[in-house]
């Protein structure tokens, strides 16, 4: 069995860029060059952040389950989905 590899800079750069394309958020409109009088983050920075967040955060949000006293309970207590379209559309209901 072959060991999954870490994605690259430059894959992780690429889903960044889709992901905040997708969200309607054009990275070409931050500076290049950091502007002291706004504080503006350029491409970047934001670009590192948004790496560093990748490749950290997601994986302890999507293994947290909420603290609850029955399975039903948790059920209830758990986020909303991200994409309940894409769940009705599989399944023919959201959120169940």
């Amino acid at each position: 069995m072959s060991e999954v590899q870490p994605p690259t800079q430059e894959e992780l750069d690429a889903f960044v860029r889709t992901r905040l394309t997708l969200a309607g958020f054009d990275l070409t409109l931050l500076p290049e060059k950091a502007d002291p009088a706004t504080g503006v983050p350029t491409r970047s920075q934001v670009l590192a952040s948004l790496r560093a967040f990748v490749t950290s955060t997601p994986g302890a949000i999507s293994g947290w389950t909420p603290p609850a006293p029955t399975p039903a309970y948790a059920q209830q207590a758990s986020p909303p989905l991200l994409y309940p379209s894409v769940t009705e559309a599989w399944t023919g209901k959201a959120g169940d």
